[in-house]
């Protein structure tokens, strides 16, 4: 530990708010982060005078508006995020429902965007927030048009079993993505959360790569997935 540089343990403070938790006490940080309390309580002070972190009075640590506000300028997103936008508005006027932009972060999916309404089913994304890509709409779209290579690597990690309808069987997810190359679009019938369906569709770069999906996530009972899914992939289409 005596041989890592300041900036190497901020960032393993940064780093823990990525491992599926958006509120962590000082004593979490210092577990989460392998770093000495003392270290942990006077580099997240410093993070919270500069804007990356958020201190409540209760002593929980949030990540701060100037990280996002950093985040933001990644030339590539914020560059979909932009053009993305307007397509995603006509679609949520459509539908009322959940729509949502994500881009393929490590082996997980990452939201950039989303637009919800009151009467939206309730979805657990949050922008800048991750969710595996095995259990999710956009998540299967990112995954099936990335490299076998890549493949390989998620299937090899481990499929989390998060309800009882989750896809973990390596075998199955692999017919699954071949499905989702062949229709253009891919579904997730609660398999992150129960009670909600999530239709979603690739979103191409000028170079014919998969930059992103996007998706509606609406409620298991919908009568017309594939109107849905028909409307994603036309919004994603024009968003190219």
């Amino acid at each position: 530990m005596a041989g890592r540089s300041v900036t190497s343990k901020v960032l393993a403070i940064l780093d823990a708010f990525t491992k599926g938790t958006t509120e962590l006490n000082l004593t979490q940080l210092s577990r989460a982060s392998g770093l000495p309390l003392p270290t942990v309580h006077r580099l997240a002070g410093e993070l919270v005078s500069w804007g990356g972190l958020q201190r409540d009075q209760h002593g929980v640590y949030r990540v701060g508006e100037r990280l996002w506000e950093v985040g933001s300028l990644t030339p590539q997103r914020a560059s979909l995020r932009e053009i993305a936008i307007p397509y995603m508005g006509d679609l949520y006027e459509a539908t009322h429902e959940n729509v949502q932009l994500a881009v393929l972060q490590d082996h997980d999916a990452l939201f950039v965007e989303k637009l919800s309404g009151l009467h939206s089913v309730p979805i657990v994304t949050r922008v800048g927030g991750r969710l595996p890509l095995h259990a999710t709409g956009v998540g299967k779209v990112l995954l099936a048009y990335a490299p076998e290579s890549f493949v390989d690597e998620v299937l090899a990690a481990g499929l989390p079993r998060l309800t009882p309808h989750t896809i973990v069987d390596p075998e199955e997810l692999r017919v699954v993505l071949v499905e989702v190359r062949r229709n253009g679009y891919a579904l997730t019938r609660e398999e992150m959360t129960l009670g909600s369906v999530s239709v979603a569709a690739p979103i191409f770069g000028p170079e014919g790569r998969v930059v992103g999906a996007m998706s509606l996530v609406v409620g298991a009972d919908h009568p017309d997935l594939r109107r849905l899914a028909m409307a994603v992939r036309t919004a994603a289409l024009i968003v190219d």
